[in-house]
């Protein structure tokens, strides 16, 4: 009987296989750390009630449902997707993601008429930025076009616990954080 509530707990602890397109990698359902939040900026018509989120799927073939790359970072399969806005008339809608420090850049890919797109990231704490870029060019670097959405993963919220408890006395802003 051991054995089988064991059994059970693992098959629920395991990633489950999202989409034919994504072959190889899995989403772990339920897993709130598993999803970005996207916020809407507001300075596009059309982009008021609008939602969106980035779903991040881990390798299937990892033993821990985690992937590292050979720097020792995590890596991500990311799958954007926006609902309840209206496809822009002009220009095309770019997913990107990118290091909190704006340092690294890449770009996912432009959405499709279903506002979904897809790529990898290969980065422990990273943004998604979602902008309206006026061509869709695969070789740009860099969005030229105004944010749309944005959101953080959620280990980019965590920080250092300078100023906090033992580390009282070192100042915070001096890390990058105001309080």
């Amino acid at each position: 009987m051991l054995y089988l509530g064991l059994a059970i707990l693992i098959s629920f602890a395991l990633p489950l296989p999202i989409g034919a397109g994504e072959a190889g990698y899995c989403l772990i359902e339920g897993a709130e750390y598993y999803t970005v939040e996207l916020v809407t900026t507001k300075n596009i018509p059309g982009t008021g009630l609008a939602t969106g989120r980035a779903d991040l799927s881990v390798p299937a073939n990892s033993p821990f449902s985690v992937a590292i790359s050979p720097d020792g970072s995590y890596e991500y399969f990311v799958r954007v997707s926006l609902e309840r806005m209206k496809i822009p008339t002009e220009g095309r809608l770019v997913a990107w993601v990118t290091t909190r420090e704006l340092d690294r850049i890449e770009r996912l890919g432009t959405l499709d008429q279903n506002l979904r797109a897809s790529g990898k990231v290969r980065w422990n704490k990273f943004l998604v930025v979602i902008t309206l870029e006026a061509d869709n060019n695969p070789e740009q670097s860099i969005w030229a076009g105004p944010i749309v959405f944005r959101g953080m993963s959620r280990s980019g919220r965590m920080h250092t616990m300078v100023g906090h408890g033992a580390l009282q006395q070192e100042n915070c802003a001096a890390y990058g954080y105001a309080n």
